[in-house]
């Protein structure tokens, strides 16, 4: 063999390596760097849906918590959310105007066959803590407006 050749060789398996190893790094931020960029893009097309359905209803959730709010982590009863509407006195067409659904779409949750999006478990959440005063206000405020 060509001393020549063999040293060729040898210099382009080092440079190989070396090379390598730089670019390592550069796949693990270009794979962080695109989880990034699609979770933005599902906040993008989260908010533009968002943006759509308040143009449509205008104000038809209840009680909206604020976005800027760090997500807690919720979770869902169906029988929890029965519980809650007997105990306000509602009828599931109402308990969905105040939640900005149908009432149709509350019972599916009550029977477990569907559950709530996050923003509607935030205003399931902020129901919670009112009576059926502040309830039966809200109601008026929907029929009025």
């Amino acid at each position: 063999m060509n001393i020549a050749t063999v040293l060729k060789n040898e210099i382009a398996r080092v440079a190989r390596k070396e090379v390598r190893s730089e670019t390592q790094q550069l796949k693990k931020s270009v794979v962080h760097y695109r989880a990034e960029i699609a979770a933005l893009k599902r906040r993008v097309a989260e908010l533009e849906r968002a943006v759509k359905r308040g143009g449509k209803a205008q104000g038809k959730p209840a009680v909206v918590a604020e976005a800027s709010e760090k997500p807690q982590r919720m979770t869902f009863s169906a029988s929890g959310l029965a519980a809650q509407r007997k105990k306000l006195g509602l009828s599931a067409n109402e308990m969905g105007a105040l939640v900005g659904v149908t009432g149709q779409s509350i019972y599916k949750w009550e029977q477990g066959k569907a559950k709530p999006r996050a923003a509607q478990l935030m205003t399931l959440r902020a129901m919670r803590g009112l009576g059926k005063k502040a309830i039966a206000a809200r109601l008026a405020e929907l029929a009025a407006g």
